[in-house]
């Protein structure tokens, strides 16, 4: 059983993350990252869907031949050919999984899959009993969980548990639940599951409506003890839960968060700057925790507090997470002091009389130009207005 103290951290970015449009990686970039997520401390390594093509069976063997020290899970529907495909592909990890999953709301079982109640519990027990002839780590998800009859749910997970699944995910599929909704529903199972105390409960939460982190950290509060996550939050439509983020979270807010994992902070920026590589795309600037912006500050007021002391504006440090060091952006917003700091850097000390002369025109600079850079600065030094000297 697991350490209820211990969040545990399974990364789905070369499965579900490489779904999303733009996100597809080719062998060596998914065995690249693949590395890099065992190096950040991920406890499972989702590495792809294998019955999906000849392509993700041979990533998914390759990744469990060739990266050690995380488990390396393969994702398989309830279908016999699925879990065969799932269980040849993991074979070779020293560690290894096979992630089952079955819809549980009535809208996917009738419209989707057009099976019954029924036919979906005698599905879910069947497949995880196969699956448990391959490895006797077999975690089981109820697809569109959030939108199903509790009474259904419920039900769903205590076949799950009793066929033998060793964790129960109950995944916001189309990201549409609430932190107070989702916490509820993970304290309902655990009232209700006969035996629930024998399995991890898992969070998997998609970023419809921008909730996933927040969903996810709520969920933790409800019980669960493992969280489905991906780098830079990539994953099908607006994404999954990001792993940065919630990793982040649970650093700075220990006090709500008292657990433990493996995640090693200082490995965040280098992952996922491997990972803009390896995709179409990076992080936005805007993006927590890894954005370009993250640690920059234009604005005087955040700057002079900044620089008085960082915790006036920083909850944690960029190198806690690996982003190098905090960037205090010269522009429109930025004040006398910031401006004074950058020259005192650059080797010139001001007077005040000089620092007000320069700063007036930098402030005209600010507004005709939206990049400021360390030339544009001296060249405000050479005004013929008022010459100021380098000092040594």
């Amino acid at each position: 059983m697991q350490n209820p103290n211990q969040i545990v951290f399974f990364d789905t970015t070369l499965r579900d993350g490489e779904q999303s449009p733009g996100c597809t990686m080719h062998l060596d970039e998914k065995l690249r990252m693949a590395h890099q997520l065992r190096d950040l401390g991920v406890d499972i390594l989702e590495a792809g869907f294998a019955i999906a093509s000849e392509g993700d069976f041979e990533a998914v063997e390759t990744i469990a031949r060739e990266v050690t020290g995380t488990r390396i899970a393969s994702l398989a529907r309830c279908k016999r050919e699925d879990i065969d495909a799932a269980g040849r592909a993991i074979q070779a990890a020293k560690s290894n999984r096979i992630h089952t999953f079955l819809a549980s709301s009535d809208l996917h079982l009738e419209y989707k899959l057009r099976i019954s109640r029924e036919q979906a519990l005698d599905q879910t027990a069947e497949s995880i009993r196969q699956a448990l002839t391959y490895t006797d780590d077999v975690e089981f998800s109820t697809e569109d969980g959030t939108r199903t009859d509790p009474d259904f749910l419920v039900k769903m997970i205590t076949v799950a548990v009793q066929a033998g699944a060793t964790t129960i995910n109950i995944p916001d599929t189309v990201g549409y639940t609430t932190p107070a909704e989702y916490e509820a529903t993970f304290r309902m199972v655990r009232e209700r599951v006969p035996g629930i105390e024998n399995v991890i409960l898992s969070t998997h939460c998609h970023d419809d409506l921008g909730m996933a982190v927040a969903n996810t950290l709520a969920g933790i509060q409800g019980g669960a003890r493992q969280v489905e996550c991906a780098i830079n939050g990539i994953g099908e439509r607006a994404g999954n839960a990001a792993l940065e983020e919630v990793a982040a979270a649970l650093m700075v807010r220990r006090d709500k968060f008292p657990y433990a994992n493996n995640i090693k902070l200082e490995q965040l920026y280098p992952t996922s700057q491997m990972l803009a590589q390896c995709i179409s795309f990076g992080a936005a600037p805007n993006k927590a925790v890894v954005g370009a912006n993250a640690f920059a500050h234009e604005s005087g007021i955040h700057q002079h507090g900044m620089l008085a002391n960082p915790l006036t504006y920083e909850i944690m440090t960029p190198s806690s997470v690996g982003a190098g060091s905090t960037n205090l952006v010269l522009g429109k917003h930025s004040g006398r002091r910031a401006l004074a700091d950058r020259l005192e850097k650059l080797g010139h000390s001001l007077t005040r009389e000089q620092l007000d002369e320069v700063y007036h025109r930098f402030t005209e600079l600010a507004d005709r130009k939206k990049s400021i850079y360390d030339q544009d600065i001296l060249g405000l030094l050479k005004a013929e207005k008022s010459p100021v000297a380098a000092t040594t």
